[in-house]
């Protein structure tokens, strides 16, 4: 599509995410055995034919960096255009070191948003674990006359998000903000298709104003005017991200079959950086149920509705139920773990029982030793 451009939103840490976030950003997350959370925004564009995509950091992004690097897993390595890393502080006025919402964000790389040649915009979240079909947002977009499509969910989410009420002529008349149950309107993803003109407006217009949150201030304001906004509900799985209970329960819900055909379907793989390792060894006692398992892995304990990322070593006699093992983690001999989310690099000693809840997961954080 080479009348639409990329933008996600990598900027955000979403303290309930806790120690997950305390070395990285929320869309440079592990997640589901070998990807990051950015993977499925990167691969939504690609999958579409959006090749030239800014991503907007803030702060902690060194992980983002690393995972991403040029672009090339995405086919966004390129002499032109392709995919740009946009640090923060792009005017003197934003040294603040901290965004106060989205609008700010965008305002602060509003050089690279003016340069953009394309006459349309698609921004996503950098944190939202879904695979949406942007090819039939952007052919919608186009042939409604609207400004903005909004990319809504087809079912409620279980944190806040806004909605958006849809009048008879299909547009938007009103978003209820900061919902958190069912009600009228279409809730929100937080992803949207917008003209180029359009977001520039509202990026000078709040910026004048001193006001930087999007939808509470620019698309309140747009709607207001009169702007047209439409919508498109995206089918499938989505989750925003933002806290330790919901990247648990997006995690978990990656063990169940019919969750992972509609976020990994065969017509729009989601692609990542390439790891190239040996396989996974299964030793004489090992018991595998229902868990995903990454290559690279040593599995001689018992693991039951786990996910295990590449270079884990489980040993004899331990035992691992509802756990999230990242890269390059030791369990010991006889340890027990129920309920833990161990970050990259934890080990834990011979015969250590650890015990949570789905509610409340227990985090280790990154290079823990118990």
């Amino acid at each position: 599509m080479k009348d639409f451009h990329g933008i996600i939103f990598a900027y955000s840490a979403a303290p309930e995410l806790r120690e997950l976030v305390g070395v990285r950003t929320a869309a440079s997350l592990p997640f589901c055995g070998r990807y990051r959370l950015i993977d499925f925004a990167l691969s939504s564009m690609r999958n579409a034919g959006i090749l030239d995509v800014g991503v907007i950091m803030q702060r902690d992004y060194q992980s983002l960096l690393d995972h991403i690097g040029s672009g090339k897993a995405w086919d966004m390595s390129r002499r032109n255009g392709g995919l740009r890393m946009l640090p923060p502080f792009g005017l003197p006025e934003y040294h603040r070191g901290n965004y106060a919402g989205t609008i700010e964000a965008l305002n602060a790389v509003g050089s690279y948003v003016r340069d953009i040649p394309q006459k349309h915009l698609v921004l996503l979240l950098g944190n939202l674990c879904a695979n949406i079909d942007l090819t039939k947002v952007m052919e919608q977009h186009k042939h409604s006359g609207a400004e903005i499509t909004a990319i809504c969910a087809d079912h409620t989410p279980a944190q806040s998000h806004h909605r958006y009420v849809v009048g008879e002529d299909g547009f938007v008349t009103q978003v209820y903000f900061d919902r958190t149950d069912d009600g009228e309107g279409l809730p929100s993803l937080e992803g949207y298709v917008i003209n180029k003109d359009t977001l520039l407006k509202m990026m000078d217009d709040c910026r004048a104003k001193n006001l930087y949150r999007f939808h509470k201030d620019a698309v309140a304001a747009f709607l207001a005017e009169g702007g047209r906004m439409d919508t498109y509900v995206h089918p499938g799985y989505a989750v925003a991200v933002r806290s330790v209970e919901a990247y648990y329960k997006a995690s978990m819900d990656m063990l169940k079959p019919e969750c992972r055909r509609q976020i990994f379907p065969a017509d729009r793989p989601v692609r990542t950086k390439i790891h190239e390792e040996v396989s996974t060894y299964y030793g004489e006692t090992a018991v595998s149920r229902n868990s995903l398992v990454a290559d690279n892995c040593m599995i001689e304990g018992s693991i039951e509705n786990c996910i295990v990322f590449s270079g884990a070593r489980i040993e004899r006699g331990a035992k691992l139920r509802n756990c999230i093992v990242m890269r390059g983690g030791i369990v010991g001999e006889g340890a027990e773990l129920d309920c833990v989310i161990a970050d990259k690099y934890c080990s834990f000693s011979a015969g250590t029982v650890l015990t949570g809840n789905a509610k409340l997961p227990m985090v280790v954080p990154k290079g823990s030793r118990i």
